[in-house]
């Protein structure tokens, strides 16, 4: 039997019905999502902000994502161990990183694009959930207490304040911009991140006349530990990669991707690292690039100083927003809250005495970074292979 409408009028009540059908569908699927969404938890305010990105332009935002002021704490950290153990710990965590950065990529796609978080969640459940967040909340608080330690020397160098007052200046000024919210777009973070690569790389070549290999010849075991985590902190980017993956739309492409932002960062930081243990060796500051000042004088000072400034000063804004917006998303919490629960805690440790800029990215790096970024993605690789 016939189910076309007879008459103009019985099309348009049965157009009406389908319409109010297709109203009902939407806002029961509006619904659902507003039920099971969970929040995306990211320790780096660059996103990929267009629908289809090129690789070069994912291996862009995902370098940039790693380059920051962890940078500056490498080469101390490999001063403590001799040059040999560093660069072999530096490309170890590298090949570390890179086995579980792969790990989620794959979840990733796999869910289509899902966050660290979603897939945390949903291979653990809220277990996972919560774990991720208070894995970025530990590398959030070593972070910025790190940084707020490393401001204060270069404040201290720039304007001849003492350290304590000069990172309580930087705190009040930093921290405020956190709260407004005066969040740069991530093109502008791409852009300060590529010139301060650039800066790196200058610097290396500008030490290199000044080199003498038996500066960097020798071994300490002892701080296998520090350099350990400084390097987990500098090339960790795992946050970014499920955008990324979005962006490309292709796993294989998006794969090749991943593997050159660990392989080209890694080498770059070698040479870095490696640039001034060969000239200070045991002597490395703490912050690098203020061992300049011994060979150049007020100039090296200068610019020794201000490419801590420019990349503290970025890095602490750029993570203490994407903190206070973790915070507020996963815990629902008040704006004014979630600014305190991000920066009051930092600035409280280090006015009681914690104040080793390099030692404390290396437990940013050893706590919160290794949880997020090592144990969980091969826990999460681990409960899949049980399943199967």
């Amino acid at each position: 039997m016939s189910t076309k409408p007879k008459t103009l009028r019985d099309y348009h009540a049965r157009r009406k019905k389908l319409l109010k059908r297709t109203r009902r569908k939407r806002i029961l699927l509006l619904l659902i999502r507003e039920k099971t969404k969970i929040a995306t938890l990211r320790i780096s305010t660059i996103r990929v902000e267009k629908v289809r990105i090129s690789p070069k332009e994912g291996l862009a935002v995902l370098i940039g994502t790693q380059i920051g002021a962890g940078v500056l704490g490498l080469p101390y950290a490999a001063s403590k161990v001799g040059i040999i153990p560093a660069i072999g710990v530096l490309f170890g965590v590298m090949i570390l990183l890179l086995f579980t950065a792969l790990i989620i990529l794959k979840f990733s796609a796999e869910m289509n694009g899902a966050q660290m978080s979603n897939i945390a969640q949903k291979v653990f459940g809220r277990v996972g959930g919560w774990s991720m967040y208070l894995s970025i909340l530990i590398t959030s608080f070593g972070a910025l207490l790190a940084y707020i330690a490393g401001m204060g020397s270069v404040f201290s160098n720039l304007f001849g304040v003492s350290e304590t007052f000069g990172a309580i200046i930087f705190w009040i000024f930093a921290s405020f911009i956190i709260y407004l919210g005066l969040e740069a777009s991530g093109k502008t973070e791409l852009i300060m991140s590529f010139i301060m690569l650039l800066l790196f790389i200058s610097i290396a070549i500008m030490l290199f006349p000044h080199a003498r290999l038996e500066n960097g010849l020798y071994v300490n075991l002892g701080g296998m530990l520090s350099i350990t985590g400084v390097a987990i902190f500098a090339l960790g980017c795992h946050t970014v990669i499920p955008d990324v993956y979005r962006g490309i739309g292709d796993y294989d492409k998006a794969k090749k991707v991943v593997i050159l932002a660990f392989l080209i960062p890694a080498i770059i930081y070698a040479i870095f690292m490696s640039a001034f243990l060969l000239v200070f060796g045991k002597d490395t500051p703490q912050i690098a690039t203020q061992g300049l000042k011994i060979l150049y004088g007020r100039l090296g000072t200068i610019i020794g100083n201000l490419i801590p400034l420019l990349a503290i000063t970025t890095s602490y804004i750029g993570l203490g927003l994407a903190q206070q917006s973790n915070s507020r998303e996963f815990l629902k919490l008040k704006k004014p809250i979630a600014w305190a629960i991000t920066t009051i805690p930092p600035i409280a440790v280090y006015l009681a005495g914690i104040k080793n800029f390099a030692d404390v990215l290396a437990f940013a790096g050893n706590t919160g970074d290794l949880i997020a970024f090592i144990l969980l993605p091969i826990l999460m690789w681990i409960a899949e292979k049980i399943r199967d």
